[in-house]
């Protein structure tokens, strides 16, 4: 395995960052996940565009986007595989211990991992804790992620591969790692970034191509939706068969296999679409 760190490839033993990296002491970085099929990226562009977003919204400078895709094609051509999930990391660099921001500059580290194709459906459960929706970081795809690692050990623990929150109002908001879709009424819809998801770039693909809606949807719609589905990076669209105690079948329903054809023709004809 062979990494980009700081403007250069190395060996997964030798791709190193201090230990005083802010990235590690207080989870001062942003990240980006992209899928890469036999080598090919997809969404690239739009992900390093969320990825600059969010580090301007965290203070930091904007990331040299062409080293970022030679640290991308790099990493690819050296670690050839079917499917791997491309990880672009970027963070606060070199700092004091403690809050306040060094001045040495960034960290970049692209790095890449094997992953296989997702079960067409899957369980999901909702946790007690909630989302801020009015916070600093809202909207921002930060390694602040502790919060998501704890809701999806309780997912895992039930047998669930994903864990989803309301926000501080009781609205529908996300999953840990994925944006939630319901059909109520034959309609297909899906919360509003103002509810504090993040504006998953899947989320943005699949509104746009399946025509859905946004809307303020109460926690509680996940006990009455007709269907529901998941989008990220990785799932793409995954139906979603069970939530908590209730079963919905069939999984795919209509509207969610519809939005899967869609999707998946549509990101075989494009491998770097826009959005608008």
């Amino acid at each position: 395995m062979k990494l980009w760190v700081n403007g250069g490839l190395h060996d997964a033993e030798t791709a190193l960052v201090s230990v005083l990296d802010h990235g590690l002491t207080v989870g001062d970085g942003i990240f980006e996940t992209v899928k890469a099929v036999r080598g090919e990226t997809f969404a690239l562009t739009l992900h390093l565009e969320r990825l600059t977003r969010s580090a301007l919204g965290l203070g930091l400078p904007a990331p040299d986007l062409d080293e970022v895709r030679r640290g991308c094609a790099a990493v690819l051509e050296a670690n050839p595989m079917e499917l791997g999930r491309l990880r672009i990391t970027y963070t606060g660099g070199l700092s004091p211990l403690g809050s306040e921001r060094g001045d040495a500059g960034p960290s970049l580290v692209v790095a890449l991992g094997e992953t296989g194709r997702r079960a067409d459906s899957t369980a999901v459960i909702t946790v007690p804790w909630t989302r801020n929706e009015r916070g600093a970081l809202t909207g921002l795809k930060t390694t602040s992620y502790a919060e998501n690692v704890v809701a999806l050990a309780r997912a895992r623990e039930q047998g669930a591969s994903e864990a989803l929150f309301g926000n501080t109002v009781g609205r529908l908001c996300e999953g840990t790692g994925s944006n939630v879709f319901v059909v109520v009424d034959g309609q297909l819809l899906t919360p509003p970034v103002s509810s504090g998801c993040l504006a998953g770039i899947t989320r943005a693909l699949a509104v746009e191509w399946t025509d859905a809606q946004e809307a303020d949807l109460p926690l509680d719609v996940l006990d009455s939706a007709e269907e529901i589905f998941l989008t990220s990076t990785l799932r793409d669209v995954q139906a979603v068969h069970r939530v908590d105690g209730r079963e919905l079948s069939p999984a795919p329903g209509p509207i969610t296999a519809k939005a899967m054809r869609i999707f998946d023709e549509r990101a075989a004809a494009d491998a770097d679409p826009r959005l608008g």
